[in-house]
């Protein structure tokens, strides 16, 4: 046996499709076997491994032991002269086995060879190539020396910024996401240190190459795609933990004490400091938006204030007391933005529907808590209603400028939608266009670009291959689309690289598939489209449903002596509108069998969209039903099934 691959997975299961495809054809004319060691996974990647790749060795963990062990797994009853470790969101050209293979077959004293990764858009990533992070690379990485000076020898050392990515040369540290190493030389370091359950035991494995007598390099005669970041999001500060601590176990294992000592402290503080930077950006994030929309409406209701008293209400002298600017008018407007967001003002897109809805509502609440406030606290209910007015005008004033200059982060109205050009076979266009018309992607122009040179009638036909950059300009495209069936993933990379447009995102659809696969950047987790069951998750109707939860809870508290009559145990009754109430759990959920696992996730339900029919279903009907709860999800569905099972709901 010429090479064992590895892939280790986690809940990626599209990815890991996409992957195995191109591991299929790449191994087509070498002595190879592969195996796929999953964690535990939940998105059903076993079945699917089982069923569409039964010549894989599948190793199912019932729980998730980390990337070390996994690998090991599978090491160690491997029977190749090379193992390869592979990351499951990865594509492969169709000889970079071949040609990796051939490079360590040639250069004896290398122990471990990584190739160059290019990320979702065709860019390079400069993760291909490490050196070993003593406390000055680190150092310079963590402090953003690297970053101001990446072709720098000293401060750019991390990446070796200094070596051109496309010569071949040697480089201390091997990427975990295409780790190829000579078996020989693992009998004699070891595996994977177990220690590390995710990030770093590339870096410690890579490292005990070298002091074992054996060089590692860096191969860019092939390359493979690295969408990077489908298992952790790396802006994340369990990332950030993550990754720094795994640092720390490396410094402690590897260095001298002093520099371990010197190491740690630096990646302690490092890891302080990213994390506080990484808070400060998501809470000011958060809170930016509302509190410019506090500012504006507090400084219209001053104007107000001061207008009212002059004109009308302190007309020979006199003011409001200080307490009605400096508590009363900001309590006003806490209640009616938290009232908006309450109402999906804070949505995305923005929409002046709920804009309008949502300042009736705060009017309506402010008026009624008014009305309850002692005679001293009772200001002006006219103040109430200019100033609930000018909250709904500001608001409108604010994000029409935002759409007028066009904010990145702001949408009013319908989502934009995107113009793609689906590159292939007319047949796979075709396949690849009705599957985007049955997501929930809001598409917009669509063409097709066809990989002969050869005319075609169908409508939506522009071009050839070879006008791709031409028809990316001249119809404004935002997305391309390959379609793996058709071209190999070679020809699928040179393309990417070639293109330049910044904002031009890529995808591939692989063949036999429905999805479609891609990532915006090296920071963004990967993307991908699909048959979405996504109704049930949409931000408003996660609102709905438990707005419906709340009030149908009250109502049947209400009306609590009819139940009795309705429900035998009346206890139980009482106990379900309390857990519904409290947020532990929802009316109605999945049934409790049907595959539960690969639908999105909601609390559990006291009623399901079968309780109340009769008849016994099989469990593919049951996940049927499920399934289209899920995706055509109303309140109106809960509130049916509700009605129909109130002697049901104990």
């Amino acid at each position: 046996m010429k090479i064992s691959i590895i892939i280790v997975n986690y809940n990626v299961k599209y990815f890991l499709e996409q992957c195995l495809q191109s591991v299929h054809k790449a191994i087509e004319h070498m002595d190879a076997e592969v195996f796929v060691v999953d964690n535990n996974s939940v998105d059903r990647s076993v079945e699917m491994v089982a069923e569409k790749f039964p010549w894989v060795n599948l190793i199912a963990n019932k729980e998730n032991t980390g990337f070390s062990v996994a690998n090991n797994q599978a090491m160690r009853i491997a029977k190749g002269a090379y193992f390869l470790l592979l990351n499951p969101d990865t594509i492969v050209e169709q000889d970079t086995f071949e040609k990796s293979v051939a490079f360590m077959d040639a250069n004896p004293i290398a122990g471990g060879l990584g190739v160059k990764m290019v990320d979702g858009k065709g860019k390079f990533l400069p993760e291909s190539k490490r050196s070993l992070p003593t406390p000055a690379v680190a150092f310079y990485k963590i402090f953003g020396l690297s970053k101001i000076f990446p072709k720098s020898k000293r401060f750019g050392a991390y990446h070796l910024g200094h070596l051109p990515e496309n010569e071949t040369n040697e480089a201390d540290i091997l990427a975990g996401a295409y780790m190829l190493m000579r078996k020989e030389a693992l009998d004699k370091v070891g595996l994977l240190d177990e220690t590390f359950f995710m990030y770093g035991e590339d870096i410690d494995l890579s490292y005990r190459l070298i002091l074992g007598g054996y060089k590692n390099y860096y191969f860019p005669e092939t390359r493979i795609i690295h969408y990077k970041g489908e298992s952790t999001k790396k802006g994340s500060l369990n990332y950030v933990f993550m990754f720094y601590k795994a640092m720390i176990i490396f410094a402690q294992k590897h260095f001298s004490t002093k520099n371990a000592w010197l190491f740690s402290s630096l990646i302690n503080t490092a890891i302080y400091l990213r994390a506080l930077a990484s808070i400060s950006a998501r809470f000011v994030k958060t809170i930016a938006l509302p509190i410019f929309d506090v500012s504006l409406i507090y400084v219209g209701m001053i104007y107000l204030k001061n207008y009212w008293e002059a004109n009308h209400r302190y007309i020979e002298g006199g003011a409001y007391p200080d307490i009605y600017w400096q508590v009363v008018i900001p309590a006003y407007i806490l209640i009616w933005l938290a009232i908006d967001k309450l109402s999906g003002v804070y949505d995305k897109p923005f929409k002046l529907s709920k804009l309008v809805r949502g300042t009736i509502y705060g009017l309506i609440t402010l008026l009624a808590i008014y009305s309850l406030l002692p005679e001293e606290l009772r200001f002006s209910r006219a103040l109430i209603l200019m100033g609930g007015i000018w909250s709904g005008i500001a608001l409108t004033l604010s994000r029409s400028l935002f759409k007028l200059f066009k904010l990145k982060s702001f949408q009013w109205g319908e989502i934009i939608q995107k113009r793609f050009l689906i590159i292939g076979s007319e047949e796979e266009c075709i396949r690849v266009f009705n599957l985007l018309k049955q997501t929930d992607i809001q598409t917009g122009f669509i063409g097709f670009i066809h990989i002969e040179n050869k005319i075609e009638k169908h409508d939506l036909y522009l071009g050839q291959i070879n006008q791709l950059e031409e028809a990316v300009g001249v119809y404004e495209i935002d997305e391309l689309i390959f379609c793996s069936k058709d071209l190999s993933a070679q020809e699928i990379i040179a393309h990417m690289s070639v293109i330049d447009k910044h904002d031009l995102d890529f995808k591939i659809a692989p063949e036999e598939s429905l999805y479609v696969i891609g990532s915006n950047s090296i920071n963004t987790q990967g993307e991908h489209y699909a048959f979405e069951l996504s109704s049930i998750n949409k931000q408003e109707n996660i609102r709905n449903k438990r707005f419906f939860d709340i009030t149908s809870s009250l109502v049947l508290l209400a009306f609590s002596p009819i139940l009795i009559l309705l429900n035998k145990n009346f206890l139980n009754v009482l106990k379900n509108i309390l857990l519904v109430l409290m947020g532990v759990k929802s009316w109605v959920s999945y049934h409790e069998i049907g595959k539960k696992d690969a639908l999105p996730k909601i609390k559990e339900g006291v009623l399901n969209p079968v309780s109340h029919l009769k008849s016994k279903l099989t469990e593919r009907t049951i996940f049927k039903l499920n399934m289209l709860y899920a995706k055509e999800y109303q309140v109106k569905n809960d509130f049916d099934i509700l009605l129909k099972n109130l002697n049901r709901i104990s």
